[in-house]
């Protein structure tokens, strides 16, 4: 305990960035543990779509849309669910809704949104499209 304060009166700065980091990691993890949007894996999404007709909302832009998207999934950029602009996802409230984006960093927020307007079952794609085609799973171009 005597270096533990030794060192913490040689590196204040240190000592403090330390704590900060400690406190961000504990309030990250308890928001992640009570969050009502869960994170799921690749395999998780397709038996979800398999078994109980998910629903996927893909929040890149148009053209990263165009580009390559899952089947099935509907273009709704996270300003739209912001808005709510939801007409086209207010008849799937009651079915699993899976919110994915790029890389599966921005999705969380637009995903909370969804489960503010109503929607029961709303989950985020780890690693969002680019973890979804680095398993080479399909992609439907165009559209």
């Amino acid at each position: 305990m005597e270096q533990v304060m030794q060192f913490v009166s040689n590196h204040p700065v240190l000592s403090i960035a330390w704590v900060g980091l400690l406190i961000a990691v504990i309030f990250m993890t308890l928001k992640t543990a009570t969050s009502k949007v869960k994170d799921i894996s690749n395999s998780d999404l397709t038996r979800l779509i398999n078994s109980e007709d998910a629903v996927v909302v893909d929040t890149r832009t148009i053209d990263d849309f165009r580009k390559g998207h899952i089947v099935g999934a509907i273009n709704l950029t996270p300003t739209d669910i912001k808005n709510g602009t939801l007409a086209v996802l207010d008849k799937h409230k009651e079915r699993p809704v899976v919110v994915l984006c790029a890389n599966g960093t921005s999705s969380k927020e637009p995903a909370e949104a969804l489960v503010k307007e109503g929607f029961t079952q709303v989950f985020t794609l780890k690693n969002g499209l680019s973890g979804w085609s680095g398993e080479n799973l399909p992609l439907v171009r165009g559209k």
